[in-house]
């Protein structure tokens, strides 16, 4: 009976060091190790990839679409057509990313299209210039699955030029200088499509007008 009692408070005492060990171990050193290489060699991804303007403010992500309504003084990304409400939490406005699930053929989706492509022509016809149907890149009327992609392609980006240079006021050159910067190509030279992002644009944009 004594050896038993002993056993099992030997165990108990062993099995609470090693509660004790595992806790320092993983839960307070090997955090703050990994804290401090990450803060170390990627702060900015660390951090949420934070974009800030010219005088240090934080204005957003550049991992999170804007949206930016009908304001056609700036670039618009894509369309955001899977984002939804949050109909659990009623105490603060949530919104819940997703993809409409659409198939390429239905007629609710072949509508969307249809009436984002007549509002790209519409919003980007300004003196000067008329975008035509065939320029409408994918992007520009379709959401993508998420529904917060932070890109449009330059194709685009160069389609906006112009309404955005004469909405502020600017040089449609100095605009198209400002798109060309913030043009990103191909992942390592070969993965993905060369891309914009549109809160960057955006941001070196409010700059650019200060």
């Amino acid at each position: 009976m004594n050896n038993s009692v002993g056993n099992t408070a030997r165990l108990i005492g062993a099995g609470l060091r090693a509660l004790l060990v595992l806790t320092i171990v993983c839960g307070v050193i090997y955090p703050l190790a990994v804290t401090g290489i990450a803060q170390a060699a990627f702060g900015r991804k660390a951090n949420g990839s934070e974009i800030k303007d010219e005088s240090g403010q934080v204005v957003g992500s550049s991992l999170i679409g804007q949206s930016y309504g009908e304001d056609l003084r700036w670039f618009q990304g894509r369309p955001a057509a899977g984002l939804g409400k949050n109909t659990v939490n009623t105490q603060s406005e949530l919104l819940v990313s997703g993809a409409t699930n659409k198939a390429a053929d239905s007629p609710e989706l072949l509508k969307s299209v249809q009436e984002a492509k007549a509002k790209v022509l519409l919003d980007n016809t300004v003196p000067g210039y008329a975008p035509r149907l065939d320029e409408i890149p994918a992007d520009a009327v379709t959401s993508s699955g998420s529904g917060l992609d932070p890109d449009i392609s330059p194709a685009y980006a160069e389609l906006q030029t112009a309404r955005v240079a004469q909405r502020n006021g600017l040089p449609v050159a100095q605009v198209a200088k400002l798109v060309k910067a913030h043009t990103e190509g191909r992942t390592l030279g070969f993965m993905g499509e060369p891309r914009v992002n549109v809160l960057e644009l955006n941001t070196a944009l409010r700059d650019l007008k200060r």
